[in-house]
């Protein structure tokens, strides 16, 4: 597969602080990308020098085979940008809009009419393109500026926090949207979330933390680096069945609402031994699997939205660390 971005050994200082320290990744053309990264972490300082909007202190970075920092002219002609808050001109007609944007990449004037249509349509706003920009929704503002970041064909899209701030059936489209992208054109898109179930429609993701790529790999993969499932069980006698986990087991458990949580490989192998050997006195039971929400806390230490991810597991991983 060939690399539509390479990243080498990249750096950027301000004066003693190192913003980013060293890294070094590749991304596939047509592969959807995602970088995700605490605040702080470097996630932003990487973009703005991938989009030509910084000079890296050090190292490498090539969009397209092209060097951001020889050919920065050049990269932006490869690239879109979309960004989390809103740069449309509600005073403007979608079409205007989208004119404008042709015209500030020098589409050729023959060529502008039929590709603002074509954007249009991709999008599903082919019946829209007359009205003012002000009347849309917040989901129609969104898929008006990816079809505005289509006017002059980048090979690379970059959509910085795409559906934050939607309803779920506006992100669920919008997701449909980004996927025809790189089933249609073949465009490579580098996003960021905060939405780890969002981020499962990546094919790799890149966790960035104090300025260092702390994992790279599928969601599938950084999900099995997490190993143990969650285990939550309702019972009469938590105490009970806490010492029976503990003494029998080796497993430390944390008090929830009527019941107890607790780490385990094989959470519903161990069920089955649990119910048919011990047979404790349960409500109910249930067995989740990590998600990434789990991966970038167990990375990090931190949440990557401030609602966070569950507390229970975070504490349970606490207390993993304090037992070693």
């Amino acid at each position: 597969m060939n690399a539509a971005i390479e990243v080498e050994e990249l750096a950027k200082k301000y004066g003693e602080v190192e913003a980013v320290r060293g890294i070094g990744f590749s991304v596939g053309a047509g592969e959807i990308f995602g970088f995700l990264g605490p605040n702080g972490a470097g996630k932003t300082t990487t973009i703005k020098i991938l989009c030509t909007l910084l000079q890296p202190s050090s190292g490498r970075a090539r969009l397209a085979g092209l060097d951001v920092a020889t050919s920065p002219d050049a990269v932006r002609r490869r690239i879109g940008v979309i960004f989390q808050d809103p740069a449309l001109d509600d005073r403007l007609t979608a079409e205007e809009n989208l004119m404008l944007h042709a015209v500030a990449y020098r589409v050729p004037r023959a060529e502008r009419a039929g590709r603002i249509a074509d954007a249009l349509r991709f999008v599903d706003l082919h019946d829209r393109g007359r009205d003012l920009t002000r009347t849309f929704s917040g989901g129609m503002k969104r898929r008006l500026e990816i079809a505005r970041g289509l006017i002059h064909r980048p090979e690379i899209l970059f959509l910085d926090e795409p559906t934050t701030g939607l309803d779920p059936q506006t992100r669920a489209r919008t997701w449909e949207v980004l996927r025809a992208l790189r089933r249609d054109f073949g465009t490579t898109l580098f996003l960021t979330t905060h939405y780890m179930d969002e981020a499962e429609n990546c094919d790799r993701i890149a966790v960035i933390d104090h300025g260092k790529i702390v994992a790279l790999d599928t969601p599938a993969a950084l999900k099995q680096r997490v190993g143990k499932d969650l285990v939550t069980a309702r019972s009469d006698d938590p105490a009970a069945l806490a010492r029976l986990l503990t003494e029998k087991y080796g497993i430390t458990s944390t008090p929830v609402d009527g019941g107890l949580s607790f780490l385990v490989e094989g959470g519903d192998a161990f069920i089955v031994k649990l119910l048919t050997t011990d047979r404790p006195a349960l409500g109910g039971i249930s067995v989740r699997r990590p998600t990434l929400d789990d991966v970038f806390l167990s990375l990090t230490g931190r949440q990557i939205r401030d609602e966070g991810a569950e507390g229970q597991f975070a504490r349970l991983r606490a207390i993993a660390r304090r037992r070693g």
